[in-house]
């Protein structure tokens, strides 16, 4: 269906998702100014810890309603052990090295996790099979799935369970004061090791609730939907202000509509009948990334440097 409330709603869903896997990046980037490149490595690890537990473990016949939250449990254990794994081994490390150091390491870890699960996962060479919710409702002009469902209360959930976590919590006060001045932190008797872990075990987690989402939507997983997927979500986190964990989400729904959007209705622009269609989506969605950068560097919800100083 062609309907813009369609479109919208498809954007929403596909935004959400962004949004998900945005968190990652702007919860280790808001503590330790680092970007996670490898982020979207753990989000596809969580996939296939999904799917190890479905195909592998939970016995024939087993209902979704039970799959799903088991599902869910063993991705997220998945990734979040790869993430706080990364953060120990990799990354804790090269704190303190020129900025390129990590950067360079978190690419390796990227290509070498994609590489391990290829090699050693049976069938990851290839796109594998991801049990769906494709049950649809039709909401006047709008269809979703089960699995559409699935995604919108896992998003709207994590977020107000994170935005409670941050703001009430004594973990999450020690974040925001890491986040704004580690060595005084520190001084002060905070752990900011221990923040920092806590920091990659939520973005894992928030990882591994968008790569069960995403294999219930499309029915198939692979050893490379990390790659780009990661990409889009740190499109995302830079598009709402990276760091903010609000602009996260916020980024990845108006990166989703965009693109959504602009796959669904640009060819009908004079001129520009061939720059339509999901081939060009992200192309557009880049586009966007270029102009927040040229006009708003600091994202939709970030704050100017001079703002902060």
């Amino acid at each position: 269906m062609n309907t813009l409330p369609q479109q919208l709603a498809n954007g929403l869903l596909l935004g959400s998702m962004y949004g998900l896997i945005a968190i990652g990046y702007t919860m280790v980037y808001g503590i330790v100014q680092l970007i996670n490149f490898a982020h979207g490595e753990i989000f596809m690890t969580g996939a296939f810890g999904a799917l190890t537990v479905y195909f592998y473990i939970l016995p024939d016949g087993t209902s979704m309603a039970l799959a799903v939250p088991l599902m869910l449990l063993g991705g997220a254990i998945v990734a979040i052990l790869i993430a706080v794994g990364a953060e120990r081994f990799a990354y804790r490390p090269l704190r303190g090295a020129p900025r390129l150091a990590p950067l360079i390491t978190a690419i390796g870890l990227s290509l070498a996790l994609q590489e391990v699960v290829r090699n050693f996962y049976p069938g990851a060479d290839r796109a594998r099979a991801f049990p769906g919710l494709d049950a649809t409702h039709d909401i006047g002009s709008v269809t979703i799935k089960d699995a559409d469902i699935f995604l919108i209360l896992a998003a709207v959930l994590c977020m107000a369970a994170l935005a409670f976590f941050v703001r009430r919590s004594r973990t999450g006060r020690a974040m925001q004061a890491t986040a704004q001045d580690p060595d005084t932190a520190q001084l002060m008797g905070i752990d900011t090791n221990r923040i920092i872990v806590i920091a990659f075990a939520i973005g894992g987690f928030f990882a591994a609730v968008a790569a069960v989402a995403y294999g219930l939507k499309y029915g198939n997983v692979d050893y490379r939907m990390g790659f780009l997927m990661g990409l889009k979500a740190f499109t995302a986190a830079v598009l709402g202000g990276i760091g903010n964990i609000y602009g996260a989400m916020l980024g990845g729904v108006v990166l989703g509509v965009a693109e959504t959007l602009a796959s669904a209705y640009i060819d009908e622009i004079p001129g520009m009948q061939q720059l339509g269609g999901q081939s060009w989506a992200n192309v557009w969605a880049f586009c966007l990334l270029i102009l927040v950068l040229l006009f708003r560097p600091q994202g939709l919800l970030g704050e100017r440097v001079a703002d902060r100083a």
